[in-house]
């Protein structure tokens, strides 16, 4: 491979490695959010892998035109040094921001850097400045050599104390390995620091020592080489840092998705211990009222009965007073009828003794096909008793979509369907009345009865499905475990 052809691929490559380096960071920058802490410091190393990548290209281009009249030589190489400045305060403010991020405590680099950097600028602007008087340099290698000797080299060598800083608190916070891909990066950079010390030869001192053909003369290659392989060191390690942020953040959103669903998860069986606690504070309390109804108002009306037809019978020849007593007795009988069909919607007894099946057969015949509903029940599968609870559940859930039949549908038959499954229990409810659209939205007081059987069923974990057109009767289906969760339990 003849010189021009090497010089090409290495100036080629050396402009890739940084505009690399500045698309993985500008696809970071657009990944995390704004608000984030490390926008402010990813900007400027952005704007430098881009900027010096065009620097570098600005040379290929310059190598594969060959021969370009003076003017327009000129006029790309100002617009290289103006890119090569600009690339390098922004690597300068990035390397401030990063330490300043990191927030480390004084080492011994960053003494030695307050010590010497100030001496260092002072003894290259005097070697710069006495060699413009004396007329060995044009402005030209003025600006060329401030700009790599008080920018490139300082900015890079703030870049390896900021990245190295970084790679401390990562190695204190626990985040390995970012820890090592930040001190390579931060070595890349130490290194990238030292190559900008040889520059083109000019008549300055430091220059007639340590420039570009010094090096390819002591090593035999061109220094912009061992420039593009500190390049793609540090585009490597901050490509692999950038990987591991990318990683950490997926991680951590993961890891935030499932403490939110275990959140939500914790919330709905608080959720349903608490309906489940309700469902069952709510039939004690029937309960209890049916107790008093039958224990204390029975036997009162009882009595009442009693001394009424004492009283009926003392007062027989009373032409006046018999009937008026024959009415009371009247009423109460009804008082008491009322009473005991009270007691029974209450707390029907059947259910405690006999179980659902029996419950639900007995206000079939004895409730609604006396109100002239043509009601019919089929049981699937091996009847058994199930929890009290549960039953309870079913029992309401189907008293409901009865008395709502009754009361809303106009419908002639209904079907009760109870189908005992081995850990499941389903109950269907369906009619041939009016229907309705189960999507649309009632106003309250109306719904509240789906509503309960709904929260009724999922207070024992199952699921209440309402199918219904208008014209097309209603479905009604819940399935519950046959056995409680826990909380139904207790």
């Amino acid at each position: 491979m003849n010189s021009f052809n090497w010089m090409f691929a290495v100036y080629f490559v050396y402009g890739l490695a940084f505009f690399s380096m500045g698309l993985v960071v500008l696809m970071e920058l657009v990944r995390i959010p704004p608000q984030a802490g490390q926008v402010h410091l990813l900007r400027p190393l952005c704007v430098f892998g881009f900027l010096h990548s065009l620097h570098e290209w600005l040379e290929m281009f310059l190598i594969a035109l060959g021969d370009v009249p003076k003017s327009t030589f000129f006029t790309i190489a100002w617009m290289r040094i103006l890119m090569l400045a600009v690339s390098f305060v922004a690597l300068w403010i990035y390397g401030l921001e990063t330490y300043r991020f990191a927030g480390p405590r004084s080492n011994f680099l960053t003494i030695f850097g307050r010590w010497t950097l100030p001496f260092y600028a002072l003894a290259i602007t005097v070697d710069v400045a006495f060699s413009f008087w004396s007329g060995n340099i044009g402005i030209f290698q003025i600006f060329s050599a401030l700009t790599r000797y008080l920018l490139a080299v300082p900015s890079a060598a703030i870049a390896t104390l900021g990245l190295r800083a970084a790679a401390i608190k990562a190695r204190n916070d626990g985040r390995s390995p970012l820890d090592v891909y930040l001190t390579w990066a931060a070595l890349g950079f130490a290194a990238y620091s030292l190559t900008q010390l040889f520059i083109p030869y000019m008549h300055t001192l430091l220059a007639s020592f340590l420039s570009a053909d010094a090096f390819l003369v002591w090593t035999g290659i061109p220094i912009q080489a061992l420039r593009t392989f500190t390049a793609l060191a540090i585009t490597f390690n901050i490509f692999q840092a950038v990987n591991f942020l990318e990683k950490e953040r997926q991680s951590q959103l993961e890891q935030a998705q499932a403490e939110r669903m275990k959140a939500l998860e914790q919330q709905e069986t608080l959720r349903r211990e608490l309906l489940q606690h309700t469902v069952r504070a709510q039939e004690d309390e029937r309960a209890h009222i049916a107790r008093e109804l039958h224990d204390e108002m029975a036997q009162t009306l009882t009595a009442f009965s009693l001394d009424l037809g004492t009283l009926q019978s003392i007062l027989a020849k009373n032409a006046k007073a018999a009937p008026i007593l024959a009415r009371l007795q009247g009423l109460a009988r009804r008082m008491s009828q009322g009473m005991y069909g009270m007691v029974r919607f209450l707390r029907p007894a059947h259910l405690d003794e006999l179980g659902l099946d029996a419950a639900l057969r007995y206000i079939l015949e004895h409730e609604f096909k006396l109100r002239g509903l043509a009601a019919n029940i089929e049981i699937v599968g091996h009847a058994r008793r199930l929890d009290p609870l549960v039953e309870t559940v079913l029992f309401r859930v189907a008293q409901e979509s009865l008395t709502n039949i009754q009361r809303h549908a106009q419908a002639t038959e209904t079907q009760v369907v109870l189908t005992y499954e081995a850990d499941l229990v389903q109950l269907c409810v369906s009619d041939n009345g009016q229907g309705f659209d189960p999507t649309q939205v009632f106003v309250p007081p109306h719904g509240w009865g789906l509503a309960g059987m709904k929260e009724r069923a999922e207070s024992m974990g199952g699921r209440l499905k309402v199918e219904s057109a208008p014209g097309r009767g209603t479905l009604i289906e819940v399935v519950i475990p046959s056995e409680p969760s826990k909380g139904a339990k207790e």
